[in-house]
């Protein structure tokens, strides 16, 4: 059927006829890589065609003829060394044709290897309602041909064997995530099966309760202050993830932050389980983004050191700075403009920003200068990204 579909599909100059042209032998075959294949094309007697005017080809790539073999006037034959990975998922494309190119037969080769043994299974919950599990596969990972990996899990001392439906594509594709209908305070064996035509294998079986690997959602309402007029120093201040309100565990918090310019985080890791945090030793008259995230350690009794949400959404604050904003006029006048022609270009582009949102200079304020921080980081419209303007 995969042979017919080619030739139907990819070859429009195909030879229909009621009667079969030719077959080739073996049809579809799986091999190994390494592996040698003799195919034979064996013509019907019913058609007026002579096995010498045919030829082969892999891939649409003819074949040298060094490598056929004639087996009287109606078959010919062709032998293929040291096979490598198949080129394509589908199958690499043998076809046999007649001396005017027409395709007379098609075979698709499924050249690979067996799946080994899938590694580093890994299980987690989000706010207990879900589980998501990923694996590796086993060895250098790549089968060259198509391999089905199949998740399954059921209760460690009842209950029947089940497989999860929902699995990841992309660069996660070997992932799966369970959505529902999942018991609490009872442990669960889960594994991977790995197979092909080549061959199967399964991954060692891990046992986990639900309770044991949550994770929840990052903190709310993340916010980032000023502490007066301290110019080392903000105040941020988050919420629990909602979520585990009605849940008992005691959540660790951790914050990160770097400059405006970088991409380097420093991390806080001694938060504890408060809800706010004062960062000091900063830069004064600085953009910093701040993100924090939570562990939900200990929930119901759980002994397992818990599993780190993902990280809050950045949010922008400055230090404050000795002068401050000119709140007289909009225009920036030419005599006081900085002589740093990218500093130039960004106080254009902010005083620009500020009349169409502020609605006057009135509004203008350093609370309206972090806005729009972070609607620059919103819009990909950092300083590196800054369009030269030799007119500014």
């Amino acid at each position: 059927m995969l042979s017919l579909l080619f030739l139907v599909l990819f070859v429009p100059h195909v030879l229909f006829s009621t009667t079969q042209v030719a077959v080739i032998e073996p049809q579809d075959p799986a091999l190994r890589i390494g592996s040698s294949l003799t195919a034979t094309c064996t013509l019907s007697s019913d058609v007026d065609l002579q096995a010498s005017a045919l030829y082969w080809t892999l891939n649409g790539r003819r074949l040298a003829s060094s490598g056929h073999t004639l087996l009287g006037d109606h078959a010919l034959s062709i032998t293929l060394q040291q096979l490598n990975g198949s080129q394509q998922r589908s199958g690499d494309n043998l076809v046999c044709h007649g001396g005017d190119g027409r395709v007379l037969a098609g075979s698709c080769l499924y050249v690979g290897m067996p799946p080994q043994k899938p590694v580093n299974l890994t299980c987690w919950s989000r706010n207990t309602k879900d589980l998501s599990c990923q694996w590796t596969p086993g060895g250098e990972g790549e089968t060259f041909i198509p391999t089905q990996y199949t998740l399954k899990y059921k209760l460690r001392w009842y209950g029947r064997e089940k497989e999860c439906e929902d699995y990841s594509a992309g660069q996660q594709r070997y992932s799966c995530h369970i959505p529902r209908d999942l018991a609490l305070f009872t442990p669960y064996e889960i594994w991977v099966e790995a197979a092909n035509q080549l061959g199967s294998s399964t991954s060692d079986v891990i046992s986990l309760d639900i309770l044991d690997v949550v994770t929840t959602d990052p903190p709310d309402s993340v916010s980032v202050s000023r502490v007066g007029e301290l110019e080392d120093q903000l105040s941020v201040n988050w919420a629990s993830p909602p979520a585990l309100k009605d849940f008992l565990f005691q959540a660790k918090y951790q914050i990160r932050y770097r400059l405006e310019d970088s991409s380097e985080w420093k991390v806080v890791d001694d938060v504890g389980n408060q809800t706010s945090c004062r960062l000091a030793g900063l830069w004064p008259g600085t953009v910093y983004f701040v993100q924090v995230r939570c562990n939900p350690v200990g929930i119901y009794g759980s002994r397992k050191p818990g599993i780190w949400s993902d990280w809050s959404h950045p949010t922008a604050a400055s230090t404050p700075i000795t002068g401050r904003l000119q709140t007289e006029s909009c225009e920036s006048k030419t005599s006081e403009q900085p002589s740093n022609s990218t500093l130039r270009r960004e106080l254009k582009q902010f005083f620009g920003w500020v009349r169409k949102h502020a609605f006057g200079c009135n509004g203008m304020s350093i609370k309206l200068y972090d806005q729009w921080r972070v609607w620059q980081q919103k819009t990909h419209k950092t300083r590196n990204q800054m369009p030269q303007d030799d007119n500014s």
